[in-house]
C-alpha cells in the first residue's frame, strides 16, 4: 500500500533526535527507518529543499512487524496536520470515518446552501473542524477532510471555494480567500501504474490574500500578507508579503508591512453569504 502523505524534509538528519525520543540509539532508528523504506512504510524523494520523506497516510501501525519502526511510525504519524485514515475494515476507526465522512457529505450537498453561518459554522466545527471567532465560510463553499481543518479568527472564504484539507489545512487570522479558488491536497503517483496518492499539508499564514481562480497544491505554504494573483498555480513555498502572479507564481511586488485590518467576512451586508 503505497498511498502517501508528506511528514517533512531532511528527517534522516533529524533521527538522533527522534532517537533520544524514542529512549533508543541513532544506530538502531536509522537501521529500523531504513527498514521501513526498504518494506514501504516510509518513501523518500527528492524536493527543492532536500530529501522530502512521506509516510502512509493510513493507520496501518498494527501491520508493521519491526518493533522500533512502528514506534517510530507512531510518533511520526501524530506529527501530521493531518488526521491518517484508518486501517478500513470491522473496527470502531472504519464506523468514526464513515460518520465524518456522511456528516461532510451532507454538508456539501445541503447544508453549505443555507443562508446562515451560525448553522454551517456549527456544522463544520460538528465534523471536527478548528475554526477561529469572527471566521467565516461563505455558501456553496465545498470543504472535505473536516476534521483536518484549522481556521484562525477573522478569516473569510468566499463563495464557490473547494477547500480539500484532508492532509492538514492551517488557514491563519485575517486571510481573505476570494470566490472560486481550489486549495488541493493531493495529486497521484504518475510513474505508479498502480495511480497511488500522494498528499502534504497546505498553510496559508495570517493576512494572506488568495485572490480569485487561484489554486493552491499540496505542499503550498503561502508566507504571511503575501498576495497570491488570479488565475496564479501555487505549489511551492510563498515568502512573506511577496506578491506572485502567473505561471510558476513569480514575484511581481511586495506589499506593504505592518497590516492590521479586518476581514468582517461576517458584517452587515455579508449575512445571506
Amino acid at each position: 500500500m503505497k498511498h502517501r502523505t508528506l511528514h517533512s524534509t531532511g528527517l534522516r538528519e533529524r533521527l538522533p533526535d527522534y532517537a533520544a525520543r524514542l529512549n533508543t540509539t541513532p544506530e538502531a532508528l536509522a537501521e529500523a527507518y531504513d527498514w521501513m523504506l526498504a518494506n514501504d512504510f516510509a518513501f523518500e524523494s527528492p524536493s527543492r529543499e532536500g530529501t522530502a520523506t512521506y509516510i502512509p497516510c493510513m493507520n496501518i501501525e498494527k501491520r508493521i512487524g519491526h518493533p522500533l519502526a512502528r514506534s517510530f511510525f507512531t510518533v511520526l504519524g501524530r506529527e501530521l496536520p493531518g488526521k491518517m485514515l484508518p486501517d478500513y475494515g470491522k473496527n470502531w476507526p472504519t464506523f468514526v470515518d464513515r460518520c465524518r465522512r456522511m456528516w461532510e457529505l451532507a454538508y456539501n450537498i445541503l447544508i453549505n446552501k443555507i443562508p446562515s453561518h451560525t448553522l454551517r459554522l456549527a456544522w463544520l466545527r460538528l465534523g471536527g473542524a478548528r475554526i477561529g471567532k469572527g471566521s467565516a465560510v461563505w455558501r456553496h463553499t465545498e470543504v472535505l477532510g473536516l476534521e483536518s481543518l484549522v481556521i484562525g479568527d477573522d478569516t473569510c472564504i468566499g463563495w464557490h471555494c473547494q477547500i480539500d484539507a484532508r492532509s492538514g489545512l492551517v488557514i491563519g487570522s485575517h486571510v481573505a480567500i476570494a470566490s472560486h479558488v481550489l486549495i488541493v491536497g493531493g495529486g497521484h503517483d504518475l510513474e505508479a501504474p498502480e495511480f497511488w496518492s500522494v498528499s502534504a499539508p497546505i498553510r496559508i499564514d495570517d493576512y494572506a490574500w488568495i485572490t480569485s481562480r487561484a489554486i493552491i497544491l499540496m505542499g503550498s505554504h503561502v508566507g504571511e500578507g503575501a498576495v497570491v494573483s488570479a488565475n496564479c498555480v501555487v505549489s511551492k513555498k510563498i515568502e512573506p508579503y511577496a506578491i506572485v502572479a502567473g505561471q510558476g507564481a513569480k514575484p511581481v511586488g511586495t506589499r506593504a508591512r505592518g497590516l492590521n485590518y479586518k476581514v468582517g467576512g461576517k458584517g452587515l451586508f455579508a449575512f445571506l453569504h
